[in-house]
């Protein structure tokens, strides 16, 4: 047992024994491992104490480098605000002042904010402060800084207006403390209406009126068609209203009626371009409401109504005070010059649609663009039929006239399409429609061009006669085709050429000036063609710079009624109807159109292109004469001022010998011509010298160029109907002054024609006379005297039995039955008389007369059996009154030509 205790003792030894030597092992390798961690630790520590250093560096690096970006991006962001500024406010809404100047901008560019200061950010350039304005909102201004608040008032203003097209943006001041010194700068656009001033008690008649002009837009103007007049300036390129910006400063408490119109205002005014400026007077929390908060220490942007929350500005100074007023000067003067023309072009077709209307129902084209950028359109037809144009001279009269007249023939074609025009006025106006030295082209509508007829009225007779004939010619082929309107008749008569006609008369009064024949007979053509002329396609445009001139239709109230297309341009009398006042506020460059005979209702304003300028018509004139049918031909064109010329008349192109070499047919005779007739046709006053009793010619006056011209004429007009060695020609020249011109008549007929001066005239009348006693001539034999009258002393000697005087007067009664005719000069109707026996002669061996410088009253009975004391004649330069007894039953004027 004790053995057994003792095995067991010492095997718990050695098992005890084991596990200490164990666990010392465990314990002493963990020593081993903490101290190796230890030596660890220290030696990261020393690297750690040696890496510290560098890491510090790099942070610091990096956040200097973050630093720099943001300050990058800081700038960046200040230059792009500074950008997007420069073009919200460009030009004369955000230079400073210094270098500030009005620039402005066209109505398809809307205007943006305007400049009243500038935000300064630390380490970046300051950003301009804007205020958004015109067609954006409005405007308040609070604050201790009163000066401030001017400063930016006057800036706003200022920089709206330079911005701005001239006399696109109104002014209303209501400044109740000072009397409108506060707005004393902008008085120069008070008298170009640009600028009113509101005294006290006056601000609800202001409001009411600003609320007024917005329902008027909304209604008239918008009409549903567009949400604010921005976008129509952007959708048209024109603007038809001003801004109107009243500035509120100060006042007493507003009646609840004001403060309801300013609330209305504020809330509708802008879409309306009516803004307000206010300083002293609360404005109701909107989004269009801009608060500018100045104080002595700063000012603030917002648009909460205690200035919370708002942008920090340094406001600009003010504007200086000569720079306000010199630019108000300038925009006032621009204003009073009126606003310039639209372009011609933009009355016409493209090229492709000219020529593409139809005229059957009448004629219709554009004069111009209204308010709105719409087209004004001007129509002639059966309503209206007629035109009257009036205003005084400078307000583009004629201008309207051309800007008509190209409208129209860019749309209807010479076939649809015919103008006849005549000017009273001193000038040649109108003569680029027709063929000329400086422009070979013409325009391919127009018929007759009548220039410089203001001593002329027989021309303008003569154009109303044209258009009587051509109405009758009408009216028979209406009736034959059992129509009565041209429509009517072009539907039924195709092949037809029944274009419509449209006569155009510059200062027709002078057609009815006086009370002789050619007014009595031109007022009753008027009335007639006025009456008639609708249904046939005649239309009459009367124009008239002078109210005398309207003032002469109204004594015939069925002639007016006619014209219900009335035109009035700028400061217009006479012209609307008399209670219509609207010509007398048009700018220039302006019109009122009214198809409503005048009445108010009927008004509509258009802006008139500039169609004067040559270049500018001759682009189109010479486009659509290129487009000209073949069958087209030259204008007439009628120069009251100009002499004609013998070798451009065509009936003398069309004189020519008989085609067998004899003489012209008896019972006919050659024609002598003597002058231009004055007439729509270019026709020649001609003298036929059949042989007959009485074909003589007598030329009466003292005027030696125009009787040397007519004597002349005729001398060569009867060559040309004379083949060589066929007639003779006798010339007596007894006037010194002649000599020059007889001389070269007589050697342009010579060898047919003998010369003969006052000593051997009396021979010429003796031979003369001897022949006619024994037969006649074998030849025609045309004596052509000049100053016949200068020979009466030697025509009183006794030749070949007889006086001198009794030969002449033998050869006038008995040569034209024998083929010898006289054509003589005299200087005076009394020195004719007594040539031909005495005051109680008769003058029946003078069939035919012209009359230079004569009073009609000279021309008795004897020579003018028409009526008692003669015709109504004044003498006038290079005119003559042509009279025929076999022919004619009034006188005719013709234009002598001139001497070859």
């Amino acid at each position: 047992m004790a053995d057994v205790r003792t095995q067991l003792a010492t095997r718990v030894r050695e098992l005890l024994a084991d596990a200490l030597g164990s666990a010392r092992e465990r314990v002493e390798d963990a020593m081993a491992g903490l101290e190796e961690a230890e030596d660890r630790l220290a030696r990261t520590r020393a690297a750690a104490a040696r890496v510290r250093p560098r890491v510090g560096a790099e942070r610091d690096e990096r956040l200097a480098d973050i630093d720099d970006r943001h300050g990058e991006r800081i700038g960046v962001l200040a230059a792009r605000a500074a950008d997007a500024a420069a073009r919200e406010a460009p030009g004369a809404a955000g230079a400073p002042w210094e270098a500030w100047q009005a620039t402005p901008a066209p109505y398809d560019e809307p205007p943006g904010a305007v400049r009243v200061g500038a935000v300064r950010l630390p380490g970046v350039a300051p950003v301009p402060a804007l205020v958004p304005l015109l067609d954006r909102g409005h405007v308040h201004l609070t604050g201790a800084d009163r000066g401030g608040a001017d400063a930016v008032v006057a800036a706003l203003l200022l920089r709206a207006l330079g911005g701005a097209v001239p006399g696109s943006v109104r002014l209303a001041g209501y400044d109740p403390e000072h009397l409108g010194g506060g707005l004393a700068g902008f008085a120069p656009l008070a008298p170009a209406g640009l600028l009113t001033f509101v005294g006290p008690g006056g601000l609800t008649g202001l409001l009411d009126d600003l609320v007024d002009q917005i329902r008027r837009i909304n209604e008239k103007v918008l009409a549903g068609e567009h949400a604010s007049l921005r976008r129509l300036a952007l959708a048209t390129g024109r603007r038809p209203e001003p801004w109107r910006v009243a500035v509120l400063l100060g006042g007493d408490e507003l009646s609840r009626h004001e403060r309801a119109q300013l609330e209305r205002v504020v809330r509708t005014g802008p879409s309306c371009g009516v803004h307000l400026v206010v300083r002293g007077i609360a404005l109701p929390d909107d989004p269009s409401v801009m608060r500018v908060a100045v104080d002595a220490d700063g000012a603030r942007l917002g648009t909460a109504r205690d200035g919370s929350g708002g942008l920090p500005v340094r406001l600009d100074p003010a504007p200086p005070q000569v720079l306000v007023t010199e630019t108000c000067r300038q925009v006032a003067a621009h204003v009073a010059a009126g606003p310039p023309p639209a372009p011609f072009t933009a009355l016409l077709p493209p090229d492709d649609e000219m020529w593409r209307e139809e005229s059957s129902a009448g004629l219709t084209a554009p004069i111009g663009d209204g308010p709105l950028g719409r087209p004004v359109l001007l129509t002639l037809g059966d309503y209206p039929p007629h035109a009257l144009i009036g205003g005084p001279s400078g307000t583009g009269k004629t201008n309207l006239i051309y800007a008509w007249i190209g409208s129209l023939a860019a749309r209807y074609s010479p076939d649809e399409l015919e103008f006849y025009l005549l000017d009273f006025k001193e000038g040649v106006s109108f003569a680029r429609f027709a063929q000329g030295k400086r422009d070979p082209s013409w325009l391919p509508h127009m018929r007759l061009v009548g220039i410089n007829v203001n001593t002329d009225r027989e021309f303008g007779l003569a154009l109303l006669r044209f258009l009587a004939e051509e109405l009758r010619r009408r009216a028979d082929a209406a009736k034959k085709h059992e129509v009565t309107k041209l429509g009517e008749l072009r539907a039924v008569d195709p092949d037809g050429r029944w274009p419509r006609i449209v006569a155009v008369v510059d200062e027709f009064q002078m057609l009815l000036a006086g009370r002789d024949a050619v007014a009595r007979e031109a007022a009753d053509l008027l009335e007639d063609l006025a009456r008639r002329g609708r249904s046939q396609g005649i239309h009459l445009v009367l124009a008239s710079q002078d109210v005398r001139g309207i003032e002469a239709l109204w004594g015939r109230p069925a002639l007016v009624a006619q014209f219900t297309l009335r035109i009035a341009l700028p400061k217009a009398l006479r012209i609307l109807a008399e209670r219509n006042d609207a010509a007398q506020s048009l700018p220039r460059h302006h019109a009122v159109i009214n198809a409503e005979s005048g009445l108010v209702e009927g008004n509509e304003v258009a802006r008139i292109p500039g169609a004067s300028d040559w270049g500018t018509w001759s682009e189109l004139q010479n486009k659509l004469w290129k487009m000209r049918p073949p069958h087209a031909a030259p204008a007439r064109l009628f120069d009251g001022d100009a002499v004609p010329r013998l070798a451009d008349a065509p009936d003398f192109a069309a004189l020519a010998p008989p085609a067998d070499g004899g003489t012209p047919a008896p019972g006919r005779g050659p024609v002598a011509l003597l002058g231009e007739i004055i007439d729509v046709q270019a026709r020649s006053a001609g003298l036929r010298l059949p042989r007959a009793p009485g074909r003589n010619l007598a030329v009466l006056g003292t005027r030696v160029d125009e009787a040397c011209a007519v004597l002349d004429a005729a001398g060569r007009s009867l060559a040309r109907q004379h083949r060589p060695g066929t007639a003779r020609f006798s010339i007596a020249c007894l006037d010194p002054e002649a000599d020059l011109a007889a001389r070269g008549l007589f050697e342009a007929l010579s060898p047919d024609a003998n010369w003969y001066d006052e000593d051997s005239v009396a021979e010429l009348m003796a031979e003369t006379a001897a022949g006619l006693r024994t037969g006649g001539a074998a030849e025609p034999h045309y004596l052509l005297l000049y100053a016949v009258d200068a020979a009466t002393g030697q025509l009183s000697a006794q030749v070949d039995g007889a006086a001198g005087l009794a030969h002449l007067r033998h050869v006038l009664h008995h040569g034209p039955e024998r083929r010898t005719h006289v054509l003589a000069w005299w200087r005076g109707v009394a020195r004719m008389r007594d040539d031909l026996g005495g005051p109680a002669s008769r003058t029946d061996q003078i069939g035919a007369w012209v009359a230079l410088d004569v009073q009609g009253a000279e021309l008795t009975s004897a020579l003018y059996p028409a009526g008692s004391g003669g015709p109504d004649w004044y003498p006038r330069p290079w005119r003559g009154l042509f009279f025929d007894r076999a022919v004619h039953r009034t006188a005719q004027v013709l234009i002598p030509y001139g001497l070859s």
